[in-house]
């Protein structure tokens, strides 16, 4: 580890860590380079004993010891900057004190990640990044054995999907679908049933569908506008939906994916 002292919002070695709010990485799905940005000490630590990589830390001096106990083993350099060049930096007031850049993990196929579970997520066309997150958060404290994030759903490793799954994403098994027909294919050769919950006529309510739950299920999620797209409705094999009242017709996804994995997990 090595501590590096920058004074100047412009010095090329910050760059990782430059432009980092929603409104610069909102239509991004991943950053490039292969990186995520970890935030806070907390979620640091998280991803390190999760058994990622980073290439570097950037923080502010009251973070500084925290961050160095958790580095003191990795061979990376970490920037110690002012408040006022962290937030010149980043676009935005990095009160949390400490960011790291990650390098990505190899990502699993499909049928790896699955590999004995019972229960699971796929999340479809979710631009939300809170909402990636409370789902992520949903899944681990709700007994799903893995996640699967469709093509054009936000990053589950943004800083902010992060931050909201309390770091469930370093907890959860996932995967993202590079071939969503392979990954269905793989799905019910492993045994799955795919239930999509989704506003219907033609569904059946999330208690009938509990009463006769098929051993593997994989629960299909769409996204917080126009729901699940055509495509993924035509790979189900049931369609199931939740009972509202008061005039609602749904919950928000994370919500919806709460409930769902609570009955199904009973």
């Amino acid at each position: 580890m090595e501590i590096v002292h920058i004074d100047a919002a412009d010095d090329a070695r910050l760059d990782d860590y430059r432009s980092l709010t929603d409104t610069a990485l909102r239509m991004r799905v991943e950053p490039a380079g292969g990186l995520y940005i970890a935030e806070s000490a907390t979620v640091v630590e998280r991803a390190i004993a999760a058994g990622h990589r980073p290439r570097s830390a950037m923080v502010q001096q009251r973070r500084l010891e925290a961050v160095a106990a958790m580095l003191q083993t990795v061979d990376v350099p970490v920037y110690v900057v002012p408040d006022a060049v962290a937030e010149a930096v980043t676009g935005y007031d990095v009160h949390r004190g400490a960011l790291a850049a990650m390098h990505r993990p190899v990502l699993p196929g499909v049928r790896e990640t699955v590999a004995g579970g019972r229960l699971v997520v796929i999340l479809e066309g979710i631009g939300d990044h809170a909402n990636i997150g409370a789902a992520f958060r949903a899944a681990a404290g709700l007994g799903a054995d893995a996640v699967l994030v469709a093509p054009h759903c936000a990053d589950p490793l943004y800083r902010r999907s992060v931050r909201v799954s309390m770091g469930t994403v370093f907890q959860v098994p996932w995967t993202r679908i590079d071939d969503w027909d392979g990954a269905m294919a793989d799905l019910h050769s492993e045994g799955f049933s795919l239930a999509a919950l989704a506003l219907d006529d033609r569904a059946v309510t999330l208690d009938a569908y509990v009463a006769q739950r098929p051993d593997r299920v994989a629960l299909l999620l769409g996204s917080e506008g126009e729901g699940l797209s055509p495509t993924a409705l035509a790979s189900a094999d049931h369609t199931v939906t939740i009972p509202m009242s008061g005039g609602v017709d749904s919950l928000n996804v994370a919500s919806a994916a709460a409930v769902a994995l609570w009955a199904l997990s009973r």
